[in-house]
């Protein structure tokens, strides 16, 4: 089968990080409070979404750089000891399509605006969407991941 270039689509955020860190680095992304400020006209789309513990907040990572886009090995987590492995069997931020998605703990809800933990992006970066986490039925003996995460 041959392959042909894919269509183009454009995105339009739906709201934007707002957390204070600068650097894409984080280790304390977890406790950090980050601000998730949803445009007004869909704050009614927000409505509820407090009954969730958990979302999933898909955002546009601004920061890559369009020569980084074409990266396809990176050594995962930065770390040059691990081999190179193909993009898309690490989080890197570096991808064809810099989408980022996180699962965070919801804290609150005010109006438009949604206090999380745990989320991985710096201040300002767009948010393109958030669904409602939803745990799947895979127990933790079906899943597999490589030796190299499994250091960590």
């Amino acid at each position: 089968m041959r392959y042909t270039c894919p269509v183009q689509y454009n995105l339009r955020s739906i709201g934007i990080v707002v957390n204070g860190f600068k650097q894409p680095a984080r280790l304390d992304a977890r406790d950090s409070v980050s601000d998730l400020i949803i445009a007004p006209r869909y704050s009614r789309a927000l409505d509820g979404i407090e009954s969730f513990s958990h979302i999933i907040v898909i955002f546009w990572l601004h920061k890559i750089r369009t020569i980084q886009r074409s990266m396809v090995k990176v050594h995962p987590r930065k770390d040059i000891s691990l081999p190179l492995t193909g993009i898309f069997a690490t989080r890197s931020p570096v991808r064809p399509n810099p989408i980022g998605i996180t699962v965070v703990k919801l804290i609150k809800r005010e109006s438009n605006i949604l206090s999380v933990t745990g989320l991985d992006a710096i201040d300002g970066t767009p948010v393109l969407d958030i669904k409602p986490y939803i745990p799947e039925e895979l127990s933790e003996s079906e899943i597999r991941v490589p030796t190299w995460l499994e250091k960590v």
